[in-house]
């Protein structure tokens, strides 16, 4: 009986998971992916919103 409660004790303590930094450093690669997405298309994405622009005030 002992035997058992020491396996089930040690199956429930393992530590498998992705702990805080883990979340953390995907958190900032995915951060840094958004930004570097943001500089190389910003130019394409203010051209578009500037042809919205120019028909709206054109009427």
């Amino acid at each position: 009986m002992l035997n058992l409660y020491v396996k089930a004790r040690t199956w429930m303590e393992q530590d498998e998971g992705a702990s805080g930094v883990e979340y953390g450093i995907l958190v900032a690669a995915v951060a840094a992916l958004i930004v570097a997405l943001a500089f190389l298309i910003g130019n394409e994405i203010q051209a578009a919103f500037q042809t919205v622009y120019d028909a709206i005030i054109a009427g």
